[in-house]
């Protein structure tokens, strides 16, 4: 009897997850408004910065790191990455005999299903887990070399990211200009179909729709009778499957005295990522730009959302920069072929999400094209003084702050990042093998701590793989690709996860010897340049030599991410890289790689930054639910600006700044604070994530 409950049990819960209700969930978790918040105390600070940073692919075009260096922070620090775009074949020829065809079969249909981003059940079950329990073990600022600060001001404690909206991010474009979402209205195009489109269609309908386009059934086409048939309702019904099911052509046909409009494929599956060039106007950009505002969702999460709703690829959307997840954040996409019509349309069925300030452009947006972005911060609760915000907020306006590469460049796990990118460079396969793929101390997503179990029992990565609900994140694509190439294959099997994520790994490990270096540089000649210091001239690197050395500051000051194509400085700190490398088995004269993705160039970085647009007010409050101040889709509703009495229970320090591409908030918002961000320090002094 208690066998049966159990089974009764599991079967009721799975199909909880199905059909309505799984959406009904999806909407109410997108409704709350409550975010992260951590009681910061002495010593200690809750911050998950939101920084936002050039992607990868820009590393490669220049080695000015102010602007071009790619984060990792998105993704990685939840243990899985980006999950649109494409995934990169084998870096190596690979045995024929390995693998078989029809397991290769299956493991290809698993990955296309993946990339639709249509299996979230895993994404809930991770949202019940205790973020700070998963935090326990992972790393502190000391482990990645964060050790200095330089301001002289006594630091004070405060709550950060109470709610959503104590934490907003403005992307800044190329043009310098500010990102806001002020205009909901579409551009008026004669040639865009009627608003019937989305109506005309039941819910029945688009279902079988639907199927027919994702080939989820054998059907090769679908049917449609026309209830009242007149040339109007015809036409509007053509619309509708042609512009909401891309991929798809109609016909009409008289069957038996009715008349029906059939759907069919128009050119096999490479139709869905390619939209229909016939039926998009020649006047018109091939680009619809967009101002994407959202709340709780990192950029791939988001565009994977949106792709779902249109129905296409996530690879149709471009966009310049990726936006971390605990916070609302405002940016520009481009999407290829999509009507501002029909993306207005998504007001009505997103929560949480808001698109406007559409235009039609002949080119899509790159990556790394963003000037920076623009933070809007409110630490909640604050102890400090006035003369003592004074006194952080002046420095950090007019010296700024050690250039760190954050927290969340290096994992939040027990096995940090920088290891994995380290034995990669080492060319230790089954090293990256195993750190991956092991077993780790601490709170994990209990499918998670099931798979590595697995594999450390078994060695078998099939029945690893079996474990894991969705295979989309980092173990579960290691995992695919070695069931498809063998165990004696691990370059090619590491090679199916995407390319960007890859490099991930090896960037965090430049950037773990960065952060140690730069703090070696200031401990040992201040916050001064020096002889022998780099400067950039353009995008080169040269010496200050002494008598050059009263035409620079601090400000100028710039120290390479190791690679075969960077100079070091000429001083002790050139042994000092020399010395961490030799000390992981590295050779810092030898930094190509056998395999050519893995080989690092290098760049450059500079090692103070001072905020621009730098602003503060203190406000007094009474309740620690209320805005403090309107957000971009507040001011769209009309509301008024949060009125604020002269005394109140608690205070705030507003903030406001902007940021270059390549640099963490939370390392600005650590000068100010003068406290450790790492979240194991926070849940060692019982610090709660409230949620």
């Amino acid at each position: 009897m208690w066998l049966l409950l159990v089974v009764l049990s599991s079967l009721l819960r799975i199909q909880a997850w199905k059909g309505s209700l799984k959406c009904f969930l999806e909407a109410l978790k997108m409704e709350m408004t409550e975010v992260t918040g951590v009681s910061l105390k002495r010593g200690s600070l809750a911050v998950e910065g939101n920084d936002s940073m050039a992607p990868a692919e820009e590393a490669k075009r220049q080695k000015v790191l102010d602007s071009c260096l790619p984060t990792g922070q998105d993704g990685l620090e939840h243990g899985s990455p980006p999950t649109s775009g494409h995934v990169p074949g084998p870096p190596e020829a690979v045995n024929a005999g390995q693998g078989k065809k029809n397991s290769d079969v299956q493991l290809e249909e698993e990955e296309e299903e993946e990339e639709d981003g249509l299996s979230e059940e895993a994404e809930e079950e991770e949202e019940a887990e205790s973020f700070a329990d998963m935090m326990k073990h992972g790393l502190t600022e000391l482990d990645v070399g964060i050790t200095k600060f330089v301001s002289s001001h006594q630091g004070f404690s405060g709550i950060l990211k109470e709610r959503y909206s104590d934490f907003v991010v403005h992307e800044i474009g190329k043009d310098g200009r500010i990102s806001h979402l002020d205009d909901l209205s579409v551009p008026v195009d004669e040639e865009d179909p009627s608003e019937d489109v989305f109506t005309v269609l039941t819910a029945e309908e688009k279902q079988r729709l639907e199927e027919l386009q994702l080939f989820k059934n054998k059907e090769t086409s679908v049917a449609i009778e026309v209830v009242e048939d007149t040339k109007e309702k015809r036409t509007v019904i053509h619309q509708a499957i042609k512009s909401l099911f891309p991929g798809l052509e109609t016909k009409t046909e008289d069957r038996e005295g009715k008349k029906y409009i059939v759907a069919y494929h128009a050119a096999g599956k490479k139709a869905l990522a390619n939209p229909r060039k016939h039926s998009w106007p020649k006047s018109r950009g091939s680009y619809c730009h967009f101002v994407l505002y959202k709340e709780n969702k990192d950029t791939m999460d988001a565009i994977n959302v949106l792709s779902k709703y249109l129905r296409v690829k996530p690879n149709i959307f471009s966009y310049m920069g990726t936006k971390d997840k605990r916070a609302i954040t405002v940016q520009e996409i481009a999407v290829l072929k999509i009507s501002a019509q029909r993306l207005a349309h998504l007001n009505k069925c997103l929560m949480n999400f808001k698109l406007g300030n559409f235009s039609y452009q002949k080119n899509p947006l790159k990556l790394g094209e963003l000037q920076g972005n623009h933070f809007t911060v409110v630490l909640r609760n604050i102890t400090g003084t006035d003369d003592q915000v004074q006194q952080a907020m002046n420095s950090l306006k007019e010296i700024g702050f050690i250039n760190y590469y954050g927290m969340q460049r290096f994992g939040t796990t027990a096995v940090p990042t920088y290891q994995v990118g380290r034995a990669i460079l080492q060319n230790s396969w089954t090293e990256v093998m195993d750190l991956i793929l092991k077993p780790r101390s601490g709170a994990e997503k209990g499918y998670l701590v099931k798979c590595r179990e697995e594999w450390a029992k078994s060695k078998d990565p099939a029945a690893a793989l079996r474990k894991l609900p969705v295979k989309r994140c980092v173990e579960g694509q290691l995992l695919r690709g070695l069931s498809k190439y063998g165990m004696k294959n691990i370059v090619s099997a590491f090679g199916i996860i995407p390319r960007n994520n890859r490099l991930m790994y090896i960037h965090s490990y430049q950037s773990y010897v960065w952060n140690n270096m730069v703090s070696k540089r200031i401990e040992e000649y201040g916050l001064k340049p020096v002889p022998g210091d780099l400067v950039l001239k353009g995008a080169t690197a040269t010496y200050i030599d002494e008598e050059d050395v009263n035409n620079y500051s601090i400000h100028d000051v710039v120290m390479p991410l190791p690679g075969f194509d960077v100079i070091y400085p000429k001083h002790k700190i050139s042994e000092a890289y020399r010395e961490m490398l030799t000390a992981d088995n590295l050779d810092i004269d030898n930094m190509r790689h056998k395999i050519r993705d893995y080989s690092l160039s290098g760049a450059y970085r500079k090692i103070i930054i001072r905020p621009q647009n730098v602003s503060w007010e203190v406000v007094a409050y009474d309740d620690p639910k209320i805005p403090l101040f309107n957000t971009d889709v507040d001011n769209l509703e009309g509301k008024p600006p949060p009125v604020f009495a002269s005394e109140g229970k608690y205070r705030a320090l507003k903030m406001d700044f902007s940021l270059p591409p390549s640099t963490y908030a939370t390392m600005a918002i650590r000068e100010v604070l003068k406290m450790d961000t790492s979240i194991k320090n926070q849940t060692q002094l019982n610090t709660t994530w409230l949620r």
